[in-house]
């Protein structure tokens, strides 16, 4: 009993959407048989596939990513402790498949509420859909956002403000994964942080990027 009431208490502390719920409703939810562990890099869901659930992230962080046909990734958004994905909320409300990837950044752990107790939250507990329509509008404004980038900003303004994203002047990061990122591709990308270690604003190493100068970095955005 003791394990579950740790869960309980960093479900409800995340989700609290979900405190209002009788315990007869809320105890099958913290049942071993819904909770998922997964490694770093694990594969979530992919594309053309059923939607098997809910997904409620309680440690981790998963990164939802859409792939053209020619191979090249675009980052949509990530999913942190207390959020969840809109994605998986769209395929459950439409009934369809996934039409993007969802990946583990770091090891995860999850709960996963089936479809048929997600639609009957949906429909009978107000709190909890609330919090799913107002993580719709939060996506959707973020996706807006990234459409708007893609669109008018220039690659290389893109990549400082990712940098500039990051909570540390050293990022791990391979040149790649900031393609990923982006939606572009290695070799350009390589390109412009060549071109922003020749300015010194930044130096690079073997999967390192080391942030010199930041006030620079952000004198080029505010251009």
């Amino acid at each position: 009993m003791s394990n579950i009431a740790v869960d309980r208490e960093k479900l409800l502390l995340l989700y609290p959407a979900l405190s209002t719920l009788p315990a007869d409703r809320l105890l099958p939810l913290l049942s071993p048989q819904r909770q998922i562990s997964l490694p770093a890099g694990q594969m979530i869901f992919t594309e053309s596939q059923p939607c098997s659930g809910f997904p409620l992230l309680l440690e981790g962080q998963i990164k939802v990513v859409k792939q053209a046909a020619n191979g090249r990734e675009l980052l949509l958004y990530r999913v942190s402790p207390g959020g969840s994905c809109i994605i998986s909320s769209s395929c459950l409300l439409g009934k369809s498949d996934y039409n993007a990837r969802g990946i583990a950044e770091t090891p995860l752990s999850l709960l996963l509420l089936p479809a048929s107790d997600c639609a009957r939250l949906l429909f009978e507990h107000p709190p909890f859909r609330d919090f799913v329509f107002h993580l719709f509008a939060e996506r959707i404004s973020e996706l807006m956002q990234l459409v708007e980038e893609v669109a008018f900003t220039r690659l290389d303004l893109r990549l400082i403000k990712l940098i500039l994203a990051r909570n540390s002047d050293v990022l791990h990061v391979t040149h790649q994964q900031l393609a990923d990122e982006l939606g572009s591709v290695r070799e350009i990308v390589s390109r412009l942080l060549k071109g922003l270690a020749t300015q010194g604003l930044i130096s690079l190493g073997r999967e390192q990027l080391t942030v010199i100068d930041r006030a620079g970095l952000q004198k080029i955005l505010a251009l």
